[in-house]
């Protein structure tokens, strides 16, 4: 059976209105992201506010392990494009990091002042800065809902990314991740995004080629809202057997908000995707 039409776009890419109590995440966020960083920085195992552009939200915070980083994930934010920044999602590096992973976190210019395509290039900067503070190992990419889509563009044909750094990249794992644009150009959202329709083809991952064969896993709640979980489906049946060896999951009991936060235990299977040695 066909999936229903969608009639309210708002409404299907609402993710605070569909869980309850959504409105305590980001405050709850701010603080523990706020108690790592002083952890951390007490310790000497954060570079904070390293910046990779003129803007003053071109900064990323670097978070390293004990001992020498045996690779570096870097974590994309979500918020639409249009909201939040690194210092709510310091605390989610715990679970790379007890698994001998550094891992960045970059803030980037934001709608309306700057359309999607330049937010890509500046995580295709930020990429490339973290990959330089750690130059050994393997590179990992992960996001979250926007970032989601922002790390899978760095691996998509016409990737901002230098063909070198994008040979280094061997994994990327998108949460939550919203790949085709085109519905949310039927959303308010767009009057703050101003997604039009060459942008929404030439910046979908889902409607574009992987432009490199590493390994992507897409990752989803399973009580995430019908069109989140579509639009990790597509991805990956868009993507299969393009060169890229991609695979999908959703994540038991997990909505929108909640599945991030596994990126904390280093035991969850979000952290593990991240960070084994062996090929997807």
């Amino acid at each position: 059976m066909s999936p229903s039409p969608v009639a309210d776009f708002d409404r299907a890419y609402d993710n605070s209105a569909a869980v309850p109590g959504s409105e305590a995440f980001a405050p709850r966020w701010t603080r523990e992201a706020e108690a790592f960083r002083q952890r951390l920085g007490a310790r000497g195992k954060a570079d904070l506010g390293v910046a990779y552009g003129p803007h003053e939200r071109q900064r990323l915070d670097l978070f390293r392990p004990e001992a020498e980083a045996e690779g570096l994930v870097v974590f994309v934010h979500g918020g639409y494009w249009k909201a939040l920044d690194r210092t709510y999602w310091s605390h989610l590096s715990r679970g790379c990091l007890e698994r001998g992973f550094a891992v960045a976190v970059p803030s980037y210019r934001l709608a309306p002042d700057v359309r999607l395509t330049a937010i890509a290039e500046d995580v295709a900067a930020a990429v490339a800065a973290a990959a330089r503070l750690v130059p050994a190992g393997p590179l990992r990419l992960a996001g979250h809902s926007a970032g989601g889509h922002l790390v899978a563009r760095m691996v998509a044909a016409g990737s901002p990314i230098d063909p070198a750094l994008l040979a280094r990249i061997d994994r990327v794992v998108p949460v939550s991740g919203l790949h085709d644009l085109r519905p949310i150009r039927r959303t308010r959202m767009n009057d703050t995004l101003r997604i039009d329709a060459a942008e929404a083809l030439g910046q979908s991952p889902a409607l574009l080629e992987p432009a490199w064969q590493g390994s992507i896993h897409a990752v989803v709640g399973a009580a995430e809202l019908p069109e989140l979980r579509r639009q990790t489906g597509f991805l990956v049946s868009a993507w299969a057997g393009l060169g890229a060896r991609i695979e999908g999951t959703e994540i038991p009991a997990r909505h929108h908000f909640d599945v991030v936060e596994d990126l904390a235990d280093p035991a969850s299977a979000l952290t593990r995707l991240l960070t084994l040695a062996a090929p997807l």
